[in-house]
């Protein structure tokens, strides 16, 4: 049988309102935050295609942050929320892929091994998955071909929750790489900057 196709999206499309500034351009180890995720992204071998969505401050990024190859999906209705610029990403990488591994701009520790293990579960029984930390599911998200009309519907700032809470939905589990941890804060992004790391 042949190998579905998966394809890597990246959502960066929001205002980092809480963060004060455009967090995407926010710097860690020497490069943007949305840099580092791109990052793993483009260390997964095999995906056909990697796409990142961008809305607000998308001048800034693009001027600034080295994308990896990935093509940059501009999302006209960013504001809506993390609905909108799943939808755009999806529906440019839909001509493409039988699958879309998801990640966040904004967890720059995402390790690509956890996004390769999760997009290889594409194919099977059922029609998403999600890597897991200790049993508690995260990020990234695989979203099979079957789901790519239901996120055409979806709307507001959840993004798949809805979605893969109604469906039948795989853990695969990567507790040998610590979770992804969101940067929505300064703070929280000072936390990843601590040595102790």
């Amino acid at each position: 049988m042949e190998q579905p196709r998966v394809a890597g999206l990246v959502l960066a499309a929001g205002a980092s309102r809480r963060f004060g500034a455009p967090k995407q351009l926010a710097p860690l180890d020497g490069r943007p935050l949305l840099a580092q995720a791109l990052g793993a992204m483009a260390a997964v071998p095999g995906l056909v295609r990697v796409a990142v969505t961008l809305g607000a401050h998308a001048e800034e990024i693009l001027a600034a942050v080295d994308l990896r190859g990935a093509e940059a999906v501009l999302v006209a209705d960013w504001e809506e929320g993390q609905a909108a610029s799943l939808r755009a990403g999806i529906a440019a990488l839909a001509p493409h892929a039988d699958a879309v591994v998801v990640a966040l701009g904004d967890q720059p520790r995402i390790a690509p091994q956890a996004i390769a293990r999760v997009a290889a579960a594409a194919g099977g029984p059922a029609p998403a998955a999600r890597a897991s930390y200790g049993g508690v599911p995260g990020h990234p998200v695989l979203l099979g071909r079957p789901l790519f009309e239901a996120v055409a519907e979806l709307r507001g700032d959840l993004g798949a929750r809805d979605l893969l809470a109604r469906v039948e939905t795989a853990l695969v589990p990567c507790d040998d790489h610590p979770a992804p941890a969101d940067v929505d804060t300064p703070a929280q992004l000072d936390a990843l900057r601590a040595p102790d790391r």
